[in-house]
């Protein structure tokens, strides 16, 4: 008896009335089969599937993000952009040439490889709309039924770009989810035109990279989705993270004002101090060279992290403050930080906590001393000019 490699060999003789078509191109991708095809939000819901030994569990803090952001096309109908969702068919159905569509029994199912976040969103919304539809219609509140009927209408219709690799195993699933959330990749021009609809840091931080003189030295790569090319010394990301841990003492992951809906009175306000702020490190700081270690990603957050305490101890952010406490940066040595490997052993928020502890005993032990008598001799100095 000959050995049946798939569920479509299996279900073959049972001629089902009816398939599961998904219309797309048929191309190799990695030397792999994939179909590329985009599809509304209500098919993807009744075809695939998640494996938790290829998918980690969701996250709720990425995903009451997500949910977040496709409120902003229900409730707002802005226009909002996903990137692709990639799916495992594991040898599942057949490619129709002649329909060019992928043919799936209705039993069959696609395997999530990247995307499950922005599936769970869809879904979550999903529930909660047919949960108020169902509450709505036990209360004959007819108007809300109809605005509800609406959103479903709108979601089940979004369209979602997807490829499918039709013949990969869970080993090489994990593989290629490894490789899309670690690697850096670049970032597609529709997606680099719509950061403009991102959150309140995000915008700041473009707006940043391109106005402000200072960022034209520090160099930050606004073209990869994650991590950063060679030749930039600050990531995106990186600097996001800054902006938060400067405006708002906290690590990126707790932000509370990264929000979509944003005056942009707030904005311009937060560039142009930022804006100030990086100024100040170039003018203070070592030249930003790779290898300099007081660049550095953890000890950039740390400076942060520590400013915004300085500059916030009347109770709101004060430009005057912070230039004062920026005057230590000299006489700090950086290179006392962390002892032996800890700078590549620890873990990344134990680093980062360590320098900014450094950091802060620091300026409370020496600032008086180091920041008035340096300015002293500068009135002195500047004194003794004006005599002459």
């Amino acid at each position: 008896m000959d050995a049946i490699s798939s569920l479509s060999e299996l279900l073959a003789d049972q001629k089902p009335s009816s398939f599961v078509e998904i219309p797309g191109i048929l191309g190799q991708t990695f030397g792999q089969a994939t179909i590329a095809a985009t599809l509304p939000i209500s098919k993807l819901f009744s075809i695939f599937e998640v494996d938790l030994e290829v998918q980690r569990a969701i996250i709720p803090r990425n995903l009451s993000k997500l949910i977040d952001y496709v409120n902003l096309y229900l409730e707002d109908r802005q226009p909002i952009y996903f990137p692709g969702i990639i799916f495992s068919a594991r040898g599942a159905g057949y490619y129709d040439e002649e329909h060019g569509a992928l043919r799936l029994q209705p039993i069959e199912k696609l395997y999530v490889v990247d995307g499950q976040h922005r599936l769970a969103a869809f879904q979550r919304i999903m529930e909660t709309l047919q949960s108020q539809m169902a509450r709505a219609k036990d209360r004959r509140e007819y108007d809300k039924m109809e605005e509800i009927t609406e959103k479903l209408r709108r979601l089940y219709a979004f369209p979602i770009s997807t490829m499918t690799y039709l013949d990969i195993n869970a080993r090489q699933e994990r593989q290629l989810f490894s490789d899309i959330n670690k690697l850096p990749r670049k970032l597609g021009g529709n997606l680099a035109v719509l950061r403009d609809q991102r959150r309140f840091y995000h915008v700041a931080a473009t707006e940043l990279a391109a106005k402000a003189p200072a960022m034209q030295k520090l160099t930050v790569d606004m073209f990869s989705e994650r991590g950063k090319s060679p030749e930039y010394l600050f990531s995106y990301h990186l600097l996001i993270e800054i902006l938060v841990g400067l405006f708002e003492g906290r690590m990126k992951s707790a932000a509370r004002n990264n929000n979509y809906q944003y005056a942009d009175k707030d904005l311009q306000e937060l560039v142009s101090l930022a804006g100030g702020y990086f100024n100040g490190l170039l003018t203070h700081l070592p030249s930003p060279t790779k290898g300099e270690i007081v660049w550095s990603e953890n000890i950039q957050i740390a400076l942060a992290l520590f400013m915004h305490e300085e500059a916030t101890k009347t109770g709101s952010f004060n430009r005057y403050a912070l230039e004062h406490a920026l005057k230590i940066l000299p006489h700090v040595n950086w290179n006392s930080i962390y002892a032996g490997e800890e700078k590549d052993r620890l873990p990344r928020r134990t680093r980062i906590m360590k320098a900014y502890n450094h950091i802060k005993s620091f300026y409370q032990e020496q600032n008086a001393f180091l920041i008035s008598d340096a300015e002293d001799y500068k009135a002195s100095f500047a004194n003794k000019e004006d005599v002459s």
